[in-house]
């Protein structure tokens, strides 16, 4: 019997031996945090404009970071986001597979975004020097990676990149696991519910079976020939 890859992937176990749901629900309120103190950073910086505007002139440049728009922009992205990660949270907690997808949408969408800025990378390696060139003085070690080779600053960002990508990878897998999951329980459950049902259509309870009286035999053959 062929075995197909997702069925061979599959597993309702993630890290630290953990079930998918647990890893689920953990990963949906480990999101939501990060987004929250996000959002809160950003409330407060257009709540405060003159303590917290940072300029690029710092940055050696002309232009402001962030103007207020950026930062309006930014905060519904992160109002989206515990949207969304708290959907997949209720999701694997009340078994609802569809409340699930909006996450892992988000998750394919992050690890393709990651893997053009990779591709990127290889295809134009002077970027990174050109990064760097943007940090400000004061910026740590910044001038031993600059001394660096461009062949060897790509395969530090390639490397780092990658170890990212696979652990991004590992929990687009665990998501995807518990959505399958969750669906088969939903499924499962469904099954049971129907075959219950026609059981109890097709065999009526004992006590209504006895109950019932029984019916009139037939008259004898000589009498209803006579």
């Amino acid at each position: 019997m062929m075995i197909s890859p997702w069925d061979r992937w599959y597993s309702t176990s993630c890290c630290l031996c953990c079930h998918v749901r647990t890893g689920t629900i953990i990963l949906g309120v480990w999101y939501m945090l990060i987004n929250a103190v996000v959002l809160l950073i950003l409330l407060t910086a257009l709540s405060d404009p003159e303590q917290y505007h940072l300029t690029s002139a710092e940055l050696a440049n002309d232009l402001d970071v962030m103007d207020d728009a950026n930062m309006c922009i930014a905060s519904a992205i992160s109002l989206l986001m515990i949207l969304i990660c708290g959907m997949a949270t209720y999701g694997a907690y009340k078994l609802r597979a569809a409340w699930i997808i909006p996450f892992f949408c988000y998750q394919i969408f992050d690890f393709a975004l990651n893997t053009l800025v990779a591709v990127s990378i290889v295809v134009y390696p002077n970027t990174i020097q050109d990064y760097l060139q943007q940090l400000p003085d004061n910026f740590p070690y910044k001038e031993e990676i600059a001394a660096l080779s461009n062949v060897c600053l790509v395969l530090i960002v390639l490397l780092f990149i990658g170890c990212i990508l696979g652990f991004k990878a590992y929990l687009i897998a665990c998501v995807w696991n518990c959505y399958r999951y969750v669906s088969g329980r939903g499924t499962s459950e469904i099954l049971l519910y129907v075959t219950t049902n026609d059981t109890t259509v097709l065999l009526p309870p004992y006590d209504d079976s006895v109950s019932i009286p029984p019916k009139q035999a037939p008259p004898p053959y000589s009498t209803a020939t006579a």
